[in-house]
């Protein structure tokens, strides 16, 4: 349980839509990952796939197609969550062009929010990137820095790149040591340094990988309080469904987590 039962948690990277990648295989396993996602508290999906790199042959109708299939297939089984298109882009030099000519997918496909995967084993300078995309009228997000190994290795390429205007997505899973311990002490420092914007699950299957939140959401509380927590996995995440601006920079938080929580419980 929560230690405060928080707003509904708003996923924006889980790769949910049933054999398209290296997600959810089929139908059932798509049909028991939004089943755990429900449960642990999710309300919405952005189910984003991989596109471009080694998945070029997913384009942006095959996912929103895929997307909507999905949808009244949930529907048909009871469940409440609701499922938007999007895509875990992987960066190639003429990305910005085919997010223009709408083959490749901003989150919820709503044209402002494109999710950015480097190589696992290295970095890539993104300068250049960030600036073409605020150009064209796009906001980059990074998913998961600290599993990149470039970043691991120097973890002081991200403050430059959120002060140039690139928002930060960890992985949930990253705060409760589920990659290893050096991904999470990285993880828990960008988290208390200001420097993360978003935790989604970057979930890939029922077994493992899975699509939950909440242990930590409860993490964040403890390392940055109770509404740092709701602006990573509640707030700003949902900014980005209904196409509203997430505010870039730097947001360090002003309190400290889980026992200041406790003193103004104990205070009431």
């Amino acid at each position: 349980m929560s230690v405060l039962d928080p707003e509904p948690f708003v996923d924006i990277h889980c790769h949910l839509l049933p054999g398209i990648d290296d997600g959810a295989a089929d139908w059932e396993q798509s049909l028991a990952m939004a089943r755990l996602a429900e449960a642990d508290g999710i309300s919405t999906i952005v189910a984003t796939p991989h596109q471009l790199g080694n998945y070029g042959r997913n384009d942006g109708r095959t996912i929103r197609t895929r997307t909507a299939q999905l949808q009244q297939f949930l529907d048909q089984h009871g469940l409440h969550l609701r499922v938007l298109p999007g895509a875990d882009v992987r960066i190639e030099p003429d990305m910005i062009g085919k997010i223009r000519a709408g083959e490749v997918l901003t989150l919820a496909d709503r044209g402002r929010y494109v999710l950015l995967e480097l190589p696992h084993e290295l970095y890539l300078p993104l300068d250049r990137l960030i600036n073409g995309l605020s150009r064209a009228g796009l906001v980059g997000i990074l998913s998961h820095p600290e599993r990149n190994l470039g970043i691991l290795g120097n973890a002081g390429l991200v403050g430059p790149l959120v002060d140039a205007g690139c928002l930060m997505q960890v992985t949930a899973g990253s705060l409760v040591g589920m990659f290893g311990p050096q991904v999470q002490k990285l993880a828990e420092r960008l988290v208390i340094e200001g420097l993360v914007h978003f935790l989604a699950t970057d979930a890939h299957s029922p077994k493992s990988r899975r699509p939950l939140m909440r242990r930590s959401f409860d993490r964040v509380v403890e390392l940055a309080g109770y509404e740092a927590a709701c602006a990573l996995c509640c707030r700003n995440p949902a900014c980005v469904v209904a196409d509203e601006i997430v505010t870039p920079g730097r947001h360090k938080p002003k309190r400290s987590g889980l026992m200041r929580w406790l003193g103004r419980r104990k205070a009431s």
